[in-house]
């Protein structure tokens, strides 16, 4: 009797999932039982499978995100630019707080350099721990250290339609060919197939997926975070939180509270607060059933 191979879904369309393993790439289907316990294999699970090309189990999941539905990120990539258009870093802000959630690392890529400076973009969010890489394509160097963050990974872009990801992904991979504005049809994630998934094995080693665009839907249809988890997204927070004077401090209009005084210090970011305040009031107004 054979063992059950180990392998990595890179793809799943209609109910089929393509599974890469050591020894080659198989064309699987899952269990039926999987359905009635109310498991679902995608993109980037760590499954077993038979010679008969059925998933038998599917490997426990550091992380998950529904929509795309993605498992075992490494890195969540998001892509902004300086302008045309404008970055959008409330936007950014809820993307990064679900990537804290779901303990995935967040990486923030700033493009389109040679039209304006990206000191603010870049300060903030290397204030507050977060790996910033400012793409200048006249230094190939930039480029590279990206590529070196990509190895070894299993990372997801994402960013606003015209930030560049197109012509950033072929800097990092010119086998991707990909054309501006054909990123979706390239990565098998056309405009009516967002059921679909699909990684891409880089040259450099490591695999890409594609998200859709940040403006094109409701952050909760990622994750919904709940007022009492939000404080824990914002990580700079954890080096003030514990003197606010009320254990249950909100962090929003609190007389003691700790992480308002460091904001006021500057030692907190203004705009950062500011997201956390709006994000807890939508927070707040999240229902039971939603939950």
């Amino acid at each position: 009797m054979s063992s059950d191979k180990t392998g990595l879904i890179i793809r799943s369309i209609g109910g089929l999932y393509t599974v890469e393993s050591p020894d080659g790439i198989y064309e699987c289907v899952p269990r039926g039982i999987f359905r009635k316990e109310g498991r679902s294999p995608c993109v980037g699970d760590r499954v077993t499978f038979s010679d008969e090309k059925v998933i038998t189990d599917i490997l426990p999941r550091r992380n998950h995100i529904i929509r795309p539905p993605l498992a075992n990120m490494d890195q969540l990539i998001f892509v902004v630019s300086v302008c045309e258009p404008a970055p959008n870093l409330l936007l950014l802000d809820k993307f990064i707080a679900i990537a804290e959630y779901k303990n995935i690392k967040p990486v923030v890529v700033i493009t389109k350099v040679d039209l304006d400076r990206s000191d603010n973009i870049f300060s903030v969010y290397t204030r507050v721990g977060i790996d910033v890489v400012v793409i200048d394509y006249s230094d190939p160097d930039t480029v590279q250290r990206l590529k070196s963050m990509l190895a070894g990974k299993i990372s997801a872009f994402t960013g606003n339609s015209g930030v560049g990801k197109s012509t950033l992904l072929n800097a990092i991979d010119s086998t991707l060919e990909i054309k501006t504005g054909e990123i979706s049809k390239k990565l098998g994630r056309g405009r009516h197939t967002t059921r679909d998934s699909q990684l891409y094995r880089l040259e450099s080693g490591g695999y890409i997926a594609d998200t859709p665009g940040f403006s094109t839907f409701e952050t909760n249809k990622y994750e919904i975070i709940k007022k009492e988890e939000l404080s824990s997204c914002f990580t700079e927070f954890s080096d003030f939180s514990g003197n606010c004077r009320f254990s249950d401090c909100s962090h929003t209009c609190e007389k003691g509270c700790a992480v308002i005084q460091a904001v006021k210090d500057g030692l907190i970011p203004e705009s950062r607060h500011e997201s956390y305040c709006q994000m807890y009031e939508e927070a707040k107004a999240i229902k039971d059933w939603e939950l």
